[in-house]
């Protein structure tokens, strides 16, 4: 079973330190078993004050990081020294290096710091919530820093925006290690977006629209229920009952990307559903996801996912 340790640091915010537990701990495979194992420590094994007010107890300590697959950050309201010193407290430090070679590592939020502040980002490409990443970027100009994206996954150390991108994040892992057919049931259990496309860019200072604000929702809704056929960009705006440029860009405001981005990652994720749960053959997926030609189909696929249709279908196909 694959061990999640959550790494608890005094300040540390509850509703992060809960994602990882509630997550992880709602997949089961085919037999109903729980694929992953969660726990709890501190650098120590004592308590911690929260965020809230409240001290919470633990189990472990240190020691659990060293059997640990997945370590996961969650962000505390008492990082002020490493934010400003760029370095790590030696309890903390001693802490992560016990932290085996090959286990994946994640954070939360602002927990980012304490990844960067190990060493742990530097050349690589990382993100934070929105308000620090220019105060993360100026502090440790070695990290390739996206403030526009709900997390960022670069293979062994992974990081998040701010709050429920944590939640994206944990199930960006579930789907990485069994597939989004797994992640999808475990997003459902939670009830929370199996996917949310764009970055967090859109949720930066934007005002809340009226509820009498015309919207493109019931457009993307019709959108999803035809992907199988050539929709097109007039089709889409003719259905909103606006012009295509209005459409266009209201289409954008509301949802970070061009209809035709979003079109195409839907047909994606439709396809992936298919190659995890059927055995259609690829030229009949490609057929029913809207793209077409194979040939089409296998360039978006390894595009957005990375690997060619037929690799990701070993790797994820249920076994009947």
């Amino acid at each position: 079973m694959h061990r999640v340790v959550v790494l608890a640091l005094d300040g540390v915010i509850p509703f992060e330190l809960g994602i990882p537990s509630r997550i992880f701990g709602e997949a089961v495979g085919a037999d109903g078993e729980p694929l992953y194992e969660v726990i709890v420590c501190t650098v120590d094994g004592r308590p911690v004050t929260s965020s809230a007010g409240y001290t919470l107890g633990v189990e472990h300590d240190a020691e659990a990081l060293a059997g640990a697959d997945t370590v996961v950050i969650p962000p505390s309201h008492a990082l002020g020294p490493v934010r400003e010193n760029i370095r790590l407290p030696q309890p903390l430090a001693a802490a992560l290096s016990r932290i085996r070679p090959g286990s994946r590592i994640a954070s939360i939020c602002t927990a980012s710091y304490v990844l960067a502040a190990a060493g742990l980002l530097d050349d690589r490409p990382a993100t934070t919530h929105w308000r620090e990443a220019e105060h993360f970027q100026r502090t440790f100009p070695h990290v390739k820093v996206d403030p526009g994206v709900l997390f960022v996954d670069d293979g062994d150390v992974l990081t998040s925006a701010g709050a429920a991108a944590g939640v994206d994040l944990c199930l960006h892992m579930i789907r990485r290690d069994h597939g989004s057919e797994i992640a999808n049931q475990v997003a459902r259990g939670c009830v929370v977006p199996p996917w949310r496309h764009g970055g967090q860019a859109q949720y930066i200072e934007r005002p809340i629209p009226q509820p009498s604000q015309a919207t493109t929702a019931d457009t993307r809704a019709w959108a999803l229920q035809h992907l199988d056929q050539p929709v097109t960009l007039p089709e889409l705006a003719a259905h909103a009952r606006t012009s295509v440029r209005t459409f266009t860009r209201r289409f954008r405001h509301e949802v970070g990307m061009t209809p035709g981005q979003w079109l195409i990652r839907q047909r994606v994720e439709r396809a992936r559903h298919l190659l995890e749960s059927s055995d259609l053959a690829i030229d009949q997926i490609a057929d029913q996801s809207g793209f077409g030609a194979p040939s089409s189909f296998r360039q978006h696929f390894r595009a957005i996912i990375g690997v060619s249709p037929a690799d990701y279908r070993r790797t994820f196909h249920a076994e009947t």
